[in-house]
């Protein structure tokens, strides 16, 4: 259930976005931290990363496809005292074309690093999400999940692992707290898109609000975008 429909509090909640340099992350960094939120942006390239420090983020350059690197950011935040109540997945890109044997190893291999950083990700801050009032974990991905083309079945089948790997995450999340006889707090969300191009500022919007929605709606789902207004 929706409990508001204006502008969203999340003073002091914490939210890590991941793949923050794109136009999608600075959008969403600018309405998070209007809310009152903390945001931790990840990137690989700090010089990327200073534009975002100016928008009030807290910015942390690092592979998120390297494991021990983002263990090492969780101990990090853990060892300062933060923990994060809200996670955004921006980690992506696109290579496709040529029908299905246009379909290279190298185009795959360069694709399923996303997949690689969001099970590292995910993994690194689940306790965070599911100890947190109010978790939140969402992920951007395609529509061409539901209508693969063959000249975008890389993309497609690493999207589809994604939303796989997310909906076993909210099952966790359920199954937690059902074992703990406790309402359910956290929440994984999938969105789907057919391009972000366009959609930055629906994205920022529909995230920030994310915790005015309960988590038993939430959990699980997988939502459209659609253009801001």
């Amino acid at each position: 259930m929706t409990v508001t429909t204006g502008p969203s509090d999340l003073t002091g909640r914490t939210v890590l976005i991941a793949g923050v340099t794109s136009a999608s992350g600075r959008a969403t960094t600018r309405a998070l931290t209007a809310a009152g939120a903390r945001v931790v942006a990840t990137g690989r390239n700090p010089r990327k990363l200073v534009a975002l420090a100016e928008l009030g983020a807290r910015t942390a350059a690092l592979d998120l496809t390297d494991e021990s690197a983002v263990d090492a950011l969780a101990h990090r935040l853990h060892d300062d005292g933060t923990m994060i109540d809200g996670l955004l997945h921006l980690v992506g890109g696109w290579r496709g074309g040529g029908g299905l044997a246009g379909q290279t190893e190298a185009d795959y291999r360069a694709l399923e690093t996303s997949f690689t950083a969001l099970r590292f990700v995910t993994r690194a801050f689940d306790e965070d999400l599911r100890a947190s009032p109010a978790g939140r974990l969402a992920v951007v991905s395609s529509t061409a999940v539901a209508r693969p083309l063959a000249g975008g079945a890389n993309y497609a089948a690493v999207k589809a692992a994604s939303e796989a790997w997310t909906r076993a995450v909210a099952q966790g999340y359920a199954k937690a707290a059902r074992d703990a006889d406790e309402p359910l707090r956290a929440a994984a969300v999938i969105y789907r898109v057919t391009s972000l191009a366009g959609l930055e500022e629906s994205l920022a919007t529909s995230f920030t609000r994310l915790w005015d929605t309960d988590a038993s709606t939430l959990n699980g789902s997988v939502r459209d975008l659609e253009p801001a207004g």
